[in-house]
């Protein structure tokens, strides 16, 4: 178990569950709550999930798409925008390639069907909070083709565009493989050295390139060429 994982599961993570259904949302909780995480909040509207979120800084946002008042995607923007430490993880019935996409580029770190076992979801919720991407099987191949697709488009063009920052050697080998999909736990073992260290390097370097989230991260990565190197 890597080092983020284990002090994951030695303190309780602060979650918030959003989702329209009262049985499921409540269901979910009390697993969560079993599991020993710190449910914080839970709401079952786009905008009370605005607010409540606001109020009780959640580490990891549990989140349906499906919401009345405001979509879920639209609300991961506003909270992800917001609260640059929060992570999103969507608990969708919909496997549909354009809702995965659509909730990737609002922001998501990870999206999971509700068909997952509560196994499945309790260490999702963990993994989110270390900062590694939980996917589905079968959807993270997609969600990287669409980082190289996004990555393919031209950039608007910038009017005295500052000079790129410099990145240190090892923020920049760390974005590379990054860009190439490996989770925090892989690069962490690829360069032996630890997941916080992994971590720490990923939140310099969006501080550095002002970006906001992994999704940002890899298309800037990739628009370099650098998931090539």
């Amino acid at each position: 178990m890597n080092e983020a994982l284990k002090e994951s599961v030695a303190r309780p993570v602060r979650v918030m569950v959003v989702d329209d259904h009262p049985m499921w949302r409540d269901a979910v909780a009390r697993d969560l709550d079993a599991a020993g995480c710190e449910v914080v909040a839970t709401a079952g509207d786009g905008p009370g999930a605005v607010r409540r979120a606001t109020a009780t800084t959640p580490e990891v946002l549990v989140l349906d798409l499906n919401l009345p008042g405001m979509p879920g995607v639209q609300v991961c923007k506003e909270l992800v925008g917001s609260q640059p430490g929060l992570r999103v993880l969507v608990l969708s019935a919909s496997g549909e390639h354009a809702d995965v996409l659509e909730a990737v580029k609002s922001g998501a770190t990870g999206y999971l069907l509700k068909s997952a076992s509560t196994e499945e979801l309790v260490d999702a919720v963990r993994r989110t909070a270390a900062g590694d991407p939980v996917f589905t099987p079968g959807l993270a191949g997609l969600v990287l083709g669409e980082y190289r697709r996004l990555a393919s488009e031209p950039a608007p063009a910038a009017a005295d565009e500052p000079k790129a920052p410099r990145l240190t050697e090892r923020e920049t080998e760390v974005l590379r493989l990054v860009a190439k999909g490996l989770s925090y736990k892989q690069i962490a073992e690829r360069l032996v050295i630890s997941h916080r260290t992994v971590q720490n390097h990923v939140q310099n370097t969006l501080g550095k390139l002002h970006l906001h989230n992994r999704v940002e991260l890899v298309r800037y990565a990739i628009e370099r060429g650098l998931d090539e190197a």
